[in-house]
């Protein structure tokens, strides 16, 4: 009968990957603030609870042999999962229930954010929003400063991350109503390239950095002389008929009053002509909230936004928003 193993005391597994990152004994005491004798017994009651050894004594330094490298790929996940319990019950604790982390880009939260927060305050679920751009919100969730997170694009190498699709958006052309009228020829997104600067995102986001590649894929070889992080500024710059734009539909209600004095234009079909949004959370954490959000999130876009989009601007495609 195959002998039943003692469940992994987290301190002697904290003790082992010390001795794996620095390479001794000696090293792994000085990283955690014991004695070397400690760093040492730990890792013994860890072999004999587990019934294997964990390093090639004959090296040196000691290095971790075939049933130590396979510890030491699950150490890390299995302290950093302590590490949320612990301070999701210290949350629960000061909250009265379990709050969840949502963070959101914000034109997302800027948009959509409200009404999920408006939906979720008639429960006993609590939520805290967070806005940002996608990496840093891809980091925090890596990190477990977050439980959730909507992003344009999944940045994250992790097998232990859930990506559920919400939904896309089209790129468009977001010119000045004015500068359109004084036109008497049917104008298009070619003309609007050959006669003003193309206003950008910047690069450090990731909407900036997709545009940039579409319009590539375009053609539009337009100077950098315009950059802005957010969509304000740009559509301001637009409204003042100092340049064209790219943008999304969910940006553009992000800075509705500026909709009055601005006009879109489609542009060619295509997955480089979208944008995509995705929920990203751990796989077996917050399943069934996550996909509360989802419907959410999808009742808010066809409830409320995609309407008043089309009021707005009525040049808006059946597909601006799918």
């Amino acid at each position: 009968m195959r002998r039943t193993q003692a469940p992994i005391d987290l301190n002697a597994l904290q003790a082992f990957l010390a001795v794996c990152e620095t390479g001794s004994m000696t090293g792994a005491a000085k990283q955690l603030g014991v004695s070397q004798s400690a760093v040492s017994q730990a890792i013994a009651t860890l072999e004999r609870d587990q019934g294997v050894t964990l390093f090639d004594r004959e090296s040196r330094p000691p290095r971790p042999n075939l049933a130590g490298r396979a510890l030491l790929e699950l150490a890390g996940p299995l302290l950093e999962h302590a590490q949320m319990v612990s301070t999701r019950i210290g949350d629960a604790s000061n909250a009265g229930t379990l709050p969840v982390r949502l963070g959101c880009v914000d034109s997302f939260a800027a948009t959509v954010g409200p009404e999920l927060i408006r939906a979720v305050s008639g429960s006993a679920r609590q939520i805290a929003l967070w806005s940002g751009l996608t990496p840093g919100l891809s980091k925090q969730l890596h990190d477990r400063e977050l439980d959730l997170a909507v992003c344009t694009q999944t940045t994250l190498n992790d097998a232990r991350i859930v990506e559920v699709p919400i939904f896309s958006e089209a790129f468009v052309v977001v010119v000045s109503k004015g500068w359109l009228a004084e036109r008497r020829n049917v104008v298009d997104w070619r003309t609007l390239a050959l006669e003003l600067p193309l206003i950008r995102y910047t690069a450090r986001s990731v909407i900036g950095q997709q545009i940039e590649r579409y319009a590539r894929h375009l053609g539009i070889n337009s100077p950098r002389r315009y950059e802005f992080d957010a969509t304000d500024p740009l559509l301001s710059l637009v409204a003042a008929r100092l340049g064209f734009a790219i943008s999304t539909p969910l940006c553009l209600w992000q800075a509705r009053h500026y909709l009055a004095d601005i006009a879109v234009l489609p542009l060619p079909a295509g997955r480089l002509g979208r944008r995509d949004f995705f929920l990203l959370h751990r796989q077996g954490e917050w399943d069934a909230f996550g996909q509360e959000i989802v419907a959410l999130t999808r009742r808010v876009i066809d409830a409320a936004i995609r309407p008043a989009l089309g009021l707005a601007l009525p040049q808006l495609g059946e597909d601006a928003i799918l």
